[in-house]
């Protein structure tokens, strides 16, 4: 079921919001799991047992990890949980992208198991790694209550995208959390800004880059017009959802993590990979960077353990050569930054040569994001500097850009905080917030009539997360 749906917006939200305010605070915990589970089995009913066995697994190995804490039983367990998740998704997820790779290396046939890759298996499975991983540290207490912990790890409104919430961000709210006017409110706004981005911005950017997908007549500027619409629909995209999913969780009383913070703004791939997905970011940090050695030791272990997380980074988001290069590309720069890139970079003085460094890069990153394979995302980004026999411009390509043109400033803008910016000025003013309160009523209503309309039409919708 996706959020950005009819059957979403006006049966299952409304229902679930009703019975979960009606029931007593001991069953509010069990609302949510069976809402979450329904949810999920909405789509791919079959695929509900992955998400039970790995719930299951982390309930009994959390609590067996905490009662035999510091002694070498502890760290079995924790070793068979880690095993358990990752091997499940890597079963569902990296099957075939080994068996292809072994079949090419030694020319063998072995037959692809064709698995069909569960929704939000990889977020889910990151929230129960970091679950053990804190018990083993003895960073949070085992959770005893089975539908509380499930609760957590399948609570519908971050299920499927994120943000990667940690058990220990919410697990005093999963056991004590207060609802008010003020929050629901706070969380409807956020939910309706996010349905806004998704619908009204990403999804007919994504109408562009499936234009150029299947167009005869590509040129450098129609691939520059993809790359950069592409850029712009992964954000709203995503950064869409996180909203819908932090102000859903703030109308059931919890508060998420935020996930983005105007990335395109950064003037580094440093300052870039703070403001991106930034649960994300934090998550291997903690669970990966850090446990290796981080900074410490010789430049040597530091640069390699760079390396290794941003490989896992990319390889988490794709079983595909194009998202292990990804991934390099990152490791190559923030390493170049770390190392000397940074200190030339901070010596500008004119800072928009630092947003077009960042901006570039980062728009040759989705190019390779979004390739079939790494041989597609080279001749792509080939083309884009002009080493291609791909003509200038073309018909189609000054045709989508006066067509699109109105909708990729709108974008542009919407991505910097300047909305955010005129919106806190005109607060500090003597009548500035009841104006912006009535305004506020208004506008939110006419994006959700704007945004069901789209939804009957049967516009393009996918959400583009759902793939990893």
């Amino acid at each position: 079921m996706l959020f950005s749906s009819i059957p979403f917006l006006y049966y299952f939200l409304p229902g679930v919001i009703l019975l979960y305010f009606a029931v007593p605070k001991c069953l509010k915990n069990s609302v949510i799991l069976f809402a979450s589970l329904f949810f999920y089995a909405w789509g791919e009913p079959e695929y509900l047992i992955f998400m039970l066995i790995s719930i299951t697994q982390g309930y009994i190995f959390g609590i067996l990890i905490e009662k035999y804490h510091q002694r070498k039983w502890s760290k079995l367990f924790l070793a068979t949980s880690v095993l358990i998740s990752l091997g499940l998704l890597g079963y569902c997820k990296y099957a075939d992208f080994f068996i292809r790779n072994f079949n090419a290396a030694t020319g063998l046939s072995i037959p692809l198991l064709k698995i069909a890759l569960p929704i939000g298996i990889s977020f889910y499975t990151f929230q129960i790694l970091s679950y053990v991983i804190d018990v083993y540290r003895g960073d949070t207490e085992a959770q005893k209550n089975y539908i509380n912990l499930a609760a957590y790890i399948a609570m519908f409104p971050q299920l499927i995208a994120g943000p990667i919430v940690r058990y220990t961000d919410i697990a005093g709210q999963l056991e004590n959390r207060k609802h008010s006017i003020d929050d629901i409110a706070i969380g409807i706004r956020r939910f309706l800004m996010g349905l806004s981005k998704k619908i009204l911005i990403a999804n007919i950017l994504g109408e562009l880059v499936s234009i150029y997908k299947a167009s005869q007549e590509k040129s450098v500027l129609f691939l520059w017009l993809y790359a950069i619409a592409y850029m712009l629909h992964v954000y709203f995209d995503f950064s869409g959802y996180s909203d819908m999913a932090i102000g859903l969780g703030r109308v059931f009383g919890f508060h998420f993590p935020e996930n983005f913070n105007y990335p395109y703004i950064s003037e580094s791939i440093t300052e870039f990979w703070r403001r991106w997905h930034m649960s994300l970011g934090t998550w291997f940090r903690d669970y990966l960077y850090i446990p290796l050695g981080g900074n410490r030791g010789s430049r040597f272990r530091w640069l390699f353990n760079i390396f290794i997380v941003w490989m896992a980074t990319g390889f988490w988001h794709g079983a595909e050569w194009n998202f292990v290069l990804w991934g390099i590309l990152f490791a190559v720069l923030l390493m170049a930054e770390k190392l000397w890139l940074l200190k030339i970079l901070n010596r500008l003085k004119f800072r928009f040569l630092k947003h077009i460094y960042t901006l570039f890069l980062v728009t040759i990153s989705f190019v390779i994001f979004d390739a079939a394979g790494a041989g597609e995302a080279l001749s792509a980004i080939s083309a884009m500097l002009g080493f291609s026999a791909l003509p200038a411009v073309s018909f189609e390509s000054i045709y989508y850009l006066k067509s699109y043109g109105v909708i990729l400033v709108i974008a542009i803008i919407a991505a910097t905080p300047l909305m955010a910016g005129i919106i806190r000025k005109i607060r500090q003013r003597k009548y500035g917030t009841p104006v912006l309160n009535v305004f506020e009523l208004v506008y939110l209503t006419a994006l959700l009539a704007v945004c069901t309309a789209y939804l009957i039409d049967g516009s393009f919708n996918p959400f583009l997360y759902f793939r990893f």
